[in-house]
């Protein structure tokens, strides 16, 4: 894993127990991520002094501005590859493992034309099942 992706998976994770619990701990990204509490700390470390996150007193865990504009980023890159590998036949399972390696490498160009494309499908499906009932 390199680091710009492992930056991304761990802000990403954040962003998602944040979204869950309201409050992320080390321990609850540990979990999370399948990996030792002191390789997180060291990696939470890391993080803060990049200036992606801040840790309080409380041991709490906050992303900052740019930490959150990465792991919103990286999760709708995420959630469209999912749904563009779904839209293309492939299973759950496959396209949620296949995002979680894609969503690192991918443009912002290309995302955008894929999230265009399916734009046009959803609207040409909406059309379809609009033009069916009418008949």
């Amino acid at each position: 894993m390199n680091t710009q992706e492992s930056t991304e998976m761990y802000l990403k994770n954040i962003l998602i127990l944040e979204k869950r619990n309201g409050t992320v701990r080390a321990v609850d990204i540990a979990r999370q991520m399948q990996f030792s509490r002191p390789t997180v700390s060291q990696q939470l470390k890391n993080l803060a002094s990049r200036g992606y996150l801040e840790i309080n007193e409380k041991k709490q865990i906050f992303l900052t501005p740019q930490g959150r504009q990465v792991a919103e980023a990286t999760s709708r890159f995420h959630n469209g590859l999912i749904d563009f590998f779904k839209m293309i036949g492939v299973s759950e399972d496959t396209a949620f493992e296949d995002a979680c390696r894609m969503e690192h490498y991918i443009s912002e160009e290309t995302f955008d034309r894929i999230k265009e494309f399916l734009d046009n499908c959803s609207q040409y499906e909406t059309l379809r099942e609009q033009l069916s009932k009418d008949s």
